[in-house]
């Protein structure tokens, strides 16, 4: 009798079990479980080739600014800078005030003419 109850009581739970694993199996497989599960992917792939991609521009960045460093020596512009010259001298063109007619004339007549339909 022992044995019999034994078996059946095994068979009960091997069913619940069996019949608890297919319910889940069922409930994966339904189409909103399906694109739920697909929409999980997708973000996640979507964080890996950000991060990736953020990567490589770091990288690209810090190794553009080491090229550019290599040609500013290669091409001397990180040389010391000599003293600045003084700025050139400039003779400005003075009125006389004492007098009606002026040291320099100035010309504002223009020979171009700034109309484009001239020529056509």
């Amino acid at each position: 009798m022992f044995r019999r109850t034994f078996w059946f009581g095994t068979g009960v739970a091997a069913g619940v079990w069996a019949t608890t694993k297919v319910n889940r199996k069922l409930k994966q497989l339904t189409p909103d479980s399906l694109a739920a599960t697909a929409a999980n992917k997708a973000l996640d792939v979507g964080v890996r080739v950000r991060d990736r991609a953020v990567g490589f521009a770091l990288d690209v960045r810090d190794n553009m600014a080491q090229r550019e460093a290599e040609l500013d020596d290669a091409l001397g512009l990180n040389a010391p800078v000599e003293p600045e010259l003084p700025a050139p001298r400039r003779r400005h063109a003075i009125e006389n005030s004492n007098s009606s007619n002026p040291k320099y004339v100035v010309d504002d007549r223009t020979t171009y003419s700034y109309n484009r339909n001239e020529d056509h």
